[in-house]
């Protein structure tokens, strides 16, 4: 990998990785068009963990009375009552499905989950979807009326986001409008949901993004992969403010256009050529 590639997939993940437009599906097309190549899944993965590092500064308040609240209720039934002691449950049982389908299609993730024909359908479909989430949910529940139902469908929604194109914040912000929740309320919730399953992923990635297995994919150094995490954490931590400030005031349709633009882009060079789909 050049110290080009490093830097502007460093870039591209902080940049895309919060907004519902994919960031794993960004980083395969970048990767294609401009290097002729694929980063691959660990590479997407572990810097992944720099913009989970920037969750974790940004909401660290909640995060740690989440835990807190969470710990000391396995012990004082008082406080199980609390948003915050449910709240720990719900991160926890919302993470399970991704983590249960990670484990079983993981060598699919890798391989052909990447291919572009995939991505370039998944984008264009999963934001029409998120369309009809946008125009149909009532957006009327905020965290106060979170429920583990709401936790277990949008845990599912993460899942989905797997195959690249679907986007993870795409997925659970398309699930929680469909459940009535208002946007911010979604976007918040799936920030929390997103860190147990990224950082595992990412940790347990570590050691495959220098010694990558598909043909054809790129090997980054340590000095470029650690570069190109700080810089996603960097980018990261101020999409995460822009998004909470904007899902809170306009909706969700300037997305939606993007992916339909970018999905549409992709299956034309797809289709002239100009970019191979593997």
């Amino acid at each position: 990998m050049t110290w080009v590639e490093a830097i502007v997939l460093g870039i591209v993940q902080g940049l895309t990785e919060f907004l519902p437009v994919s960031s794993s599906g960004h980083l395969r097309i970048t990767s294609a068009i401009f290097f002729g190549r694929d980063a691959g899944a660990s590479f997407t993965a572990v810097t992944q963990l720099g913009t989970e590092a920037a969750v974790l500064i940004f909401f660290f308040k909640d995060i740690w009375r989440i835990i807190r609240t969470w710990c000391l209720g396995l012990v004082d039934r008082s406080v199980r009552s609390s948003l915050d002691y449910r709240m720990g449950w719900y991160v926890i049982v919302g993470t399970i499905p991704i983590g249960i389908f990670g484990l079983l299609f993981k060598d699919q993730i890798r391989t052909a989950g990447r291919n572009l024909w995939l991505i370039s359908f998944t984008l264009i479909f999963f934001g029409l979807v998120l369309a009809f989430a946008e125009y149909w949910g009532r957006q009327t529940r905020t965290l106060e009326n979170f429920r583990m139902r709401d936790g277990v469908i949008m845990g599912f929604a993460q899942a989905a986001a797997l195959i690249p194109g679907v986007s993870r914040s795409g997925g659970t912000l398309t699930a929680g409008l469909l459940l009535n929740l208002t946007r911010e309320t979604a976007a918040r919730y799936s920030f929390l949901l997103a860190i147990p399953a990224v950082v595992i992923s990412g940790v347990f990635s570590i050691p495959d993004v220098f010694e990558p297995s598909a043909p054809g994919t790129a090997a980054p150094s340590v000095a470029q992969m650690v570069v190109a995490t700080a810089i996603a954490f960097a980018i990261g931590y101020a999409a995460i403010a822009w998004l909470l400030r904007y899902v809170a005031h306009h909706t969700l349709y300037l997305f939606v256009l993007y992916r339909v633009a970018l999905g549409s882009l992709v299956l034309c060079l797809l289709l002239t050529g100009t970019i191979d789909a593997t």
